[in-house]
C-alpha cells in the first residue's frame, strides 16, 4: 500500500521538546510519536517544505534543532509544487489574517493535498473558519481520525 502524505507543522514536530508537565502537551507528544512511528513503518509520508527548513534552522536550542533536522532528513520527503501557485495561495491567506509562515505551511499542504497537523489552536481554528481545502487538526485528532494505535 502506498504511504499517505501528511504535512506536520513545526510546532507539532517540536512537541516532545515542550514542557511535559501539561497533560495536553503529553497527549500531543504521544500522538506525534505514534504518527512518526507510522511514518517510519511506511504507512505515511512526512512531507517537508522550505518553510520547515527555515523554521527549524531558526530554533535556538541546538539539541531540538539537530533532532528535528535529523527527523526531516531521515524520514521526510521534499515537496515539489508549483511555487507560483503556492505563493499566490499563501499571499491570499496572509491577506485573510494568517501569519506568513502559517500561510506558507497551509499553502504547501493544500498543494500536495495532505492533511495538515498542527498544535496551534488559533491556526487550526483559522483553517476551519476559512474553509481550507484539506483536513486540519492537532496530532491527537489526526490519530483518532485515522484510528491509529
Amino acid at each position: 500500500m502506498k504511504p499517505k502524505p501528511i504535512y506536520v507543522d513545526v510546532c507539532a514536530l517540536s512537541r516532545p521538546f515542550d514542557d511535559q508537565n501539561y497533560m495536553r502537551i503529553r497527549l500531543e507528544t504521544e500522538a506525534m510519536n505514534l504518527i512518526l512511528s507510522k511514518v517510519k513503518a511506511g504507512s505515511y509520508k512526512l512531507l517537508v517544505s522550505k518553510v520547515h527548513i527555515k523554521e527549524i534552522d531558526a530554533i535556538m536550542d541546538p539539541v531540538e534543532r539537530i533532532e528535528l533536522q535529523m527527523v526531516l532528513n531521515k524520514w521526510g520527503e521534499r515537496i515539489k509544487v508549483n511555487m507560483s501557485e503556492t505563493r499566490a495561495r499563501a499571499e491570499y491567506l496572509v491577506n485573510s489574517g494568517f501569519g506568513v509562515a502559517d500561510a506558507a505551511h497551509v499553502a504547501f499542504a493544500e498543494q500536495v493535498e495532505a492533511p495538515f497537523i498542527s498544535c496551534d489552536d488559533r491556526l487550526v481554528n483559522k483553517c476551519l473558519n476559512h474553509k481550507i481545502r484539506i483536513w486540519c487538526g492537532n496530532p491527537v485528532a489526526f490519530c483518532e481520525k485515522e484510528k491509529l494505535k
